[in-house]
C-alpha cells in the first residue's frame, strides 16, 4: 500500500469518497492510456479529476499514490513518472517541439515478466511498430539525430502513407514522439529549417535502454558473422 496509508481524515472525507475517488483516477489512467496508444498522461489532468468536487491541496498526491498502489497489487503496472529530458544542443536555434509539455506526467510499465506478457498480453498485431520502434531508437542512439536520413535508405519516405506494413510512417513517427520515446526539435540553418530527432524519457529509461543495447548488439553479431562467412 502508499506510504500515506489509510490516514485520511485530514481531509475531511469518508473512506466511501477516497475509495472512489481512487477507482476514478485509476480508470481514467487505464482508459487514457488505451485510448492514447500509451501517451503520457499529465498530472495536472489526474489532479482536475480530484478538485472538482474538493478543495484540499494535498489531496490529489494522495489520491494518486493510493492509484499507483492499486494498479500495482490489482492490474500489474507500475504508474511511473516521467522526468522530462533536456535537448543535448545547447544551440539557441534548436527549439523543442516539447517544450510545452508539463514535465510531471504519467506512464504505466507492465511488472510482468517479459516471457509472460509476450505470451499473454502482446498483441501480434501490434508487433511491427514495436519493431519500428526499436529499430528508430536504435538509429537515433547509434547515428546521431538525423533520423529521416536513415529511414530514406531502408525505403522510407515521409510521403509513406500507405507503406503496405506500416502504413502512415510520417504519423508514426509522430507518435513516438508523442509517447516521449524521441524528442523532435527544429534547427533553423542556412538552409532553412531542419528536423531532428534525440532519444526522450522513456528511451533513455534503465529497461527500455537495455533492451536496445541487446538489439543492437545481436544485429552487430550478424554483421561480424556475414563478414566472417564473406
Amino acid at each position: 500500500m502508499s506510504n500515506l496509508g489509510d490516514d485520511f481524515s485530514q481531509f475531511d472525507i469518508s473512506k466511501e469518497e477516497k475509495d472512489k475517488l481512487v477507482a476514478e483516477v485509476v480508470r481514467y489512467i487505464l482508459f487514457k492510456t488505451h485510448q492514447n496508444s500509451g501517451c503520457p498522461i499529465k498530472r495536472e489532468e489526474l489532479s482536475q479529476l480530484v478538485t472538482k468536487n474538493y478543495r484540499h491541496r494535498s489531496l490529489p498526491a494522495y489520491i494518486i499514490n493510493e492509484a499507483k498502489a492499486k494498479l500495482s497489487t490489482i492490474f500489474g503496472y507500475e504508474l511511473r513518472e516521467l522526468q522530462r529530458s533536456r535537448p543535448s544542443s545547447t544551440s539557441h536555434s534548436r527549439l523543442s517541439q516539447q517544450s510545452g509539455v508539463d514535465a510531471k506526467s504519467y506512464v504505466i510499465i507492465s511488472q510482468l515478466p517479459a516471457e509472460v506478457y509476450k505470451k499473454y498480453v502482446e498483441d501480434v498485431n501490434t508487433s511491427h511498430l514495436t519493431g519500428f520502434t526499436f529499430v528508430a531508437i536504435s538509429i537515433v542512439q547509434l547515428a546521431g539525430d538525423n533520423l529521416w536520413h536513415h529511414l530514406k535508405r531502408m525505403g522510407l519516405h515521409e510521403t509513406d502513407e500507405n507503406h503496405p506494413v506500416l502504413g502512415n510512417v510520417k504519423q508514426i513517427l509522430e507518435t513516438l514522439v508523442q509517447q516521449r520515446y524521441l524528442q523532435k526539435d527544429k534547427v533553423s540553418g542556412p538552409e532553412g529549417t531542419t528536423l531532428f530527432y534525440e532519444l526522450a524519457e522513456r528511451a533513455l529509461d534503465g529497461t527500455v535502454s537495455e533492451r536496445i543495447k541487446q538489439y543492437i548488439s545481436q544485429i552487430v553479431k550478424k554483421d561480424d558473422a556475414t563478414v566472417d562467412i564473406l
